[in-house]
């Protein structure tokens, strides 16, 4: 006999769901017989396998060692699992507490795997999370912790992972009914003057990977919000704040170069001829995008500093942004 005692990773989901995520090899129809037949309890009381499960739950399982074995296999550690070896990385983590991690991610790491053999973002936390003793082994046999929301490779700064179901849940529904607020900070060509609210429709090219803004609705766009911040002038660029009001694929980038104003370094929707400049000029390689500041529905505010890169390019002393940082 084995029991789990139900921790806050496994709480508020089905013990049917609970069950697939441990004997992951395990049928529909096996769970729901095992269930039936008492082999397995919740509580010490038989089950139908639709109960939400609270924090404290015995769960027993009257099985063999060997079916056991058979339906569960060996817990898996997530740098394993593709048999890719992780390079060495310092990741640099700016928020942590029971529920959530956000980290500051670097540009040209992916968030996630997007082929088997990626080695993404969600690893080197996984990793990290394994190495300091957030997670066991046997933990990642009913959960997994996973990113929240998703920055481009070539997109720098604030990503977030949840470490409990709560933090996943609780993030998500935050992202989704738009309560918590994201922030960008990005060098754009030409001279912006003001503030100023810009709305459009997108639309995107699975096929390409790219996207096409429009003034009014066209079949199979979607409707688009950005805001944005002059913060600091300089010669031929401006230093954007973008409030990120809706979340779609591109959009800051496409919506900013719709109306003359592309990201520094964007090869996809900016000016090729400034971007072959700035990288002469500069050394500038990729996009100058970083996801600077959120603002939590209860008031927690984490900001990552901005690349080394946008001091190049900017080509001030950083203090100028260090500054600005610290006021935060």
């Amino acid at each position: 006999m084995k029991e789990y005692i139900i921790g806050k990773n496994e709480a508020n989901q089905r013990l049917d769901k609970y069950l697939h995520k441990l004997l992951k090899e395990a049928s529909n129809g096996f769970l729901y017989k095992m269930l039936r037949k008492k082999n397995i309890t919740l509580n010490g009381k038989k089950a139908e396998g639709v109960e939400k499960l609270q924090e404290g739950d015995h769960v027993k399982l009257f099985l063999s060692d060997e079916t056991f074995l058979k339906f569960a296999g060996q817990p898996s550690v997530h740098k394993d699992e593709a048999n890719v070896k992780l390079k060495p990385v310092s990741l640099s983590v700016v928020y942590e507490d029971e529920d959530i991690l956000i980290i500051n991610k670097p540009q040209g790491m992916l968030s996630q795997k997007a082929k088997p053999s990626d080695v993404s973002a969600n690893e080197y936390i996984m990793e990290y999370l394994l190495d300091t003793g957030a997670l066991t082994g046997e933990d990642l046999r009913t959960f997994r912790p996973s990113i929240c929301n998703r920055l481009d490779r070539n997109t720098s700064g604030l990503l977030i992972a949840g470490k409990s179901l709560r933090g996943l849940q609780e993030v998500a529904e935050c992202l989704k009914d738009r309560s918590m607020k994201k922030y960008y900070r990005c060098i754009v060509k030409g001279t912006v003057a003001e503030k100023k609210k810009i709305t459009g429709y997108l639309k995107k090219d699975e096929g390409s990977n790219q996207v096409q803004i429009y003034s009014k609705e066209v079949p199979d766009s979607r409707y688009i919000e950005t805001e944005y911040t002059p913060v600091e002038t300089f010669p031929d660029a401006t230093l954007l704040e973008v409030h990120l009001i809706t979340g779609r694929s591109h959009q800051i980038r496409a919506h900013l170069a719709s109306i003359g104003h592309p990201i520094a370094g964007d090869e996809k929707y900016g000016d090729h001829n400034w971007n072959l400049t700035l990288k002469k000029k500069y050394g500038i390689r990729g996009q100058m995008l970083h996801a600077y500041r959120l603002e939590f529905p209860d008031g927690r505010k984490v900001t990552a500093p901005v690349p080394e890169s946008f001091e190049k390019l900017a080509g001030v002393d950083r203090k100028i942004f260090q500054r600005e940082y610290e006021q935060r």
